[in-house]
């Protein structure tokens, strides 16, 4: 069958058709992306703007006239912490429902979290054995433990990328400071953490998912996205350490210059890099496997799992 996929992030939206059946991976058939950056278009209260909900009603239509096109027999559609903390997020899903009969599925942290352990686990097998993974995305940090397929132990927490670069950096370059400030805040965040996410057997392996943690381990040295999905990519913490000192005396535009860095995320950056740091110190992975696999194919998977 084929499924259409509506993944509302806080920096971009993503629009797929996939090919998807019960025990087998989901394989793109289409997908066009829109960086939206909701956040950014939140006033102080969170409140997300007029001008924003109008653009993303504009990009999920034209996405469902190309959906028709390539036989689109269902629509799964969710949304992350942009839309999660909004105040308006109740007019804003029901705007997008009467104007282009979309549901949009709001998704917890924790639920976020499981999902995307799901499809870590499934992508790296049970060979891996017991398993942590980490995402980061726009506004929080997802943290998640376990031998199964679901986490013994799920957590989110408030460290995106992008949201702590609009609260900490105000400069560009950073001061070395606000720096300093942001990883203290960030270390304090996840440390609470630990113990509840510590109990039981030591993990055998650790895994990343998310942009930054592929943007972080191509600037390290692995291999590029022309290489393919199936190549093996790592991140060393050693290796965080290091970009680190990096983009710290880099500007916006020079971080674009560095391999795999879009335009989009250069600015929020170093703020990943100092949340990679942290969790993988304070969790003892000294270092991790990259997965392609995150969120998006979490829900994929979990809902052909129902219709099965």
């Amino acid at each position: 069958m084929r499924l259409g996929v509506l993944d509302i992030g806080s920096n971009t939206v993503h629009s797929l058709v996939v090919d998807a059946h019960y025990g087998g991976a989901p394989t793109p058939a289409h997908k066009s992306k829109l960086e939206l950056r909701l956040a950014q278009f939140a006033d102080t209260t969170g409140v997300i703007s007029d001008e924003a909900i109008e653009t993303l009603i504009d990009f999920i239509i034209q996405s469902q006239v190309t959906s028709e096109k390539l036989g689109v027999s269902q629509t799964i559609a969710f949304a992350t912490s942009a839309i999660r903390d909004a105040p308006n997020q109740a007019k804003l899903r029901e705007r997008v429902e009467n104007e282009t009969g979309i549901h949009i599925d709001v998704l917890s942290g924790e639920t976020e979290a499981e999902l995307t352990f799901l499809a870590a686990r499934r992508w790296v097998g049970w060979s891996a054995g017991r398993l942590m993974v980490f995402d980061i995305g726009g506004g929080s940090l997802e943290l998640a433990v376990g031998d199964d397929e679901e986490p013994d132990s799920a957590a989110s927490l408030p460290l995106g990328a992008g949201l702590l670069t609009r609260e900490f950096i105000t400069v560009d370059p950073p001061l070395p400071e606000q720096i300093k400030e942001l990883r203290k805040h960030i270390r304090a965040e996840i440390a609470a953490m630990v113990s509840r996410l510590s109990k039981g057997e030591k993990p055998r392996a650790h895994v990343g998912t998310s942009k930054t943690f592929k943007q972080l381990a191509r600037i390290a040295g692995a291999p590029d996205s022309s290489a393919g999905i199936y190549v093996n990519r790592k991140l060393s913490l050693a290796g965080v350490s290091q970009i680190i000192d990096r983009l710290a005396d880099m500007d916006e535009h020079q971080r674009q210059g560095l391999p795999g860095v879009s335009p989009g995320r250069s600015g929020q950056m170093l703020a990943g890099a100092l949340v990679a740091e942290a969790a993988m110190e304070l969790f003892h992975a000294n270092s991790i496997a990259i997965c392609p696999w995150a969120l998006r194919e979490g829900v994929i998977l979990r809902s052909l799992d129902s219709m099965s």
